[in-house]
């Protein structure tokens, strides 16, 4: 039996994809609101019917372009419901989505669709103040494949460089009823391709995630049952939808269940406040930071969350006071969770655990995935010990996209897939996460659990978030900075290495530097840029030795 075959004997995965999804709820559900998408703070509810009637008008328009079976349709839009109905579209004419989050440029849209060969770019004419129209024409103009560009608001100088207009030209009032009838002959099927990803590419190029709508099928099944989430829900999040975790957690996974998606524009706490009173909204899923801010305007200005019941989130540590203060002001319970853009979430810690365990572990693996840590060769580890995080299973993605060998670099020979995490067993069946390979911080001969430090001074009351980096030194090869940002009176580098010393942190893993800054530097889904923290330092050192 194949791994696929093993997959679907066990359900999770299946023969159908998310336009079967869509159907099923236009057909039993059709006034439920598939969508409630917020700009500023209008919104516009569509329901599942009519996101249905949306999805194949853009489907014929898509083909009129010329968009064919396999083509990677590029979409750098912000949360909408045109963002959601066109990445349906692309699967209804066989097509796959290829999202770009907003806050990418030139350069790497560039470099994305010359390696897609993408054939059309489909983004909004302006965003908070930058032209994608002026953009996507220089990238047009590089990129041979890419025949169209359709603009949302597309402007004069658009139209008159090329673009073509969204409304106008591409979503069709009155959909050709012989190429409507064409569609379900070519529409994409469970194994095909659903959606090629980009990952971040801060430590290099980025690499397109392939995913299939099978892989992608089980990563939201798993999630959506280990949380008891159901049709009911009315879900949110901060994040771009143009990013795996937005893309999941608060598209496919809703509409998997026929529940309620919240898209909101642009990331504001207090807008979101009153979009989750509003919507009576029961699920959030974001970074650290997102529930620190909306803990921090709630305590500003109160609304009615009585609705919100679970808030899911990963891709740092968790303080035990964040969680604590989730509970208090927000109302809901935290939920720790780990995964990648291969292969979406893969632990999560769950209801029937202490509510801390969210700040002291990062879950235990989803039905459908496996965990191992091992050493450098593979070998197994001792319980406690950090070592490199490999999974398998299900939901992990297909490879990167024509870069067939930096994939199969990562994949051992029985199978598991090396994450470039450390980790270690978190003593309850779960996993702790440590650090990255690539951002171990080595003080002599020592390894500088980077994770671990940063979750110990989370610890400390003043502290509202933390990234710890390694700064050069020429006696031990590294030392350890601790990024601050906190809240009241701010601690000193003393203050900080005795909160440490009370915890019984070993004295080697103290941070040997201090910088208190505002704010720490972060990716749209809220991951910290350490490389630019690292430039910092660097740029600071060469202050000093001027």
């Amino acid at each position: 039996m194949t791994a696929a075959d093993a997959y679907r004997a066990a359900g999770w995965w299946r023969d159908e994809t998310v336009l079967h999804d869509l159907r099923r709820w236009a057909r039993e559900r059709p006034d439920r609101a598939a969508l409630v998408c917020y700009r500023g703070t209008a919104h516009e509810s569509v329901s599942y019917a009519e996101l249905a009637r949306r999805v194949d008008r853009l489907a014929v328009g898509l083909l009129r372009l010329g968009v064919r079976r396999g083509d990677v349709v590029t979409l750098q839009l912000p949360n909408s419901w045109e963002l959601v109905a066109l990445c349906l579209a692309a699967a209804r004419v066989g097509a796959v989505p290829g999202p770009v989050v907003p806050v990418m440029r030139r350069r790497e849209v560039e470099f994305m669709t010359r390696l897609t060969a993408s054939p059309v770019y489909i983004g909004a004419s302006q965003t908070r103040g930058f032209s994608y129209g002026e953009m996507s024409a220089e990238v047009a103009g590089a990129v041979p494949t890419l025949r169209h560009r359709v603009l949302l608001g597309a402007s004069t100088e658009d139209l008159a460089g090329g673009a073509l207009d969204f409304g106008r030209d591409l979503y069709a009032p009155e959909p050709d009823p012989e190429l409507l009838a064409s569609l379900d002959a070519i529409e994409a099927g469970p194994d095909d391709a659903g959606q090629i990803m980009f990952t971040s590419g801060t430590t290099g190029e980025p690499k397109g995630v392939v995913h299939s709508h099978n892989t992608l099928y089980s990563m939201n099944r798993a999630q959506a049952d280990v949380l008891g989430l159901t049709g009911d829900e009315v879900t949110a999040m901060g994040s771009p939808t143009t990013h795996q975790a937005g893309f999941t957690w608060n598209f496919v996974m809703p509409l998997l269940l026929g529940a309620t998606a919240v898209q909101v524009d642009r990331w504001d706490p207090r807008l979101m406040l009153r979009t989750l009173q509003e919507q009576r909204v029961t699920f959030f899923m974001g970074a650290p930071t997102f529930l620190s801010d909306l803990i921090d305007a709630q305590r500003e200005t109160p609304h009615d969350l009585s609705a919100l019941r679970s808030f899911a989130t990963g891709s740092a540590p968790i303080a035990p006071l964040l969680v604590e203060d989730a509970r208090e002001v927000l109302g809901c319970r935290v939920y720790a969770l780990w995964g990648m853009t291969e292969n979406g979430c893969v632990t999560v810690t769950r209801p029937g655990q202490p509510v801390l365990r969210a700040a002291e572990s990062d879950g235990t693996p989803v039905p459908g995935m496996e965990v191992r840590i091992v050493g450098r060769n593979g070998e197994p580890v001792e319980p406690g010990t950090a070592g490199l995080l490999q999974v398998r299973g299900s939901a992990q993605c297909l490879g990167y996209f024509r870069r067939h060998a930096v994939y199969d670099a990562c994949v051992t020979a029985d199978g598991w897939f090396d994450t470039g995490d450390l980790a270690r067993d978190d003593g309850h069946g779960g996993i702790r996460i440590t650090g990255r390979v690539k951002d171990v911080i080595m003080r002599g001969a020592e390894n500088i659990p980077v994770v671990e430090v940063e979750g110990a001074l989370l610890r400390h009351r003043a502290v509202k978030d933390v990234a710890v980096v390694g700064y050069p030194d020429a006696r031990l090869g590294e030392r350890a900075c601790a990024f601050l940002v906190t809240q009241g009176a701010a601690p000193g580098l003393e203050d900080v290495r005795a909160h440490l010393a009370g915890l019984g942190m070993a004295r080697t893993y103290w941070p040997e530097r201090l910088e208190l800054v505002p704010a720490l530097p972060r990716t749209p889904s809220g991951k910290i840029q350490k490389f630019a923290l690292r430039d910092r330092l660097r740029a600071q050192e060469g202050r000093t030795a001027s």
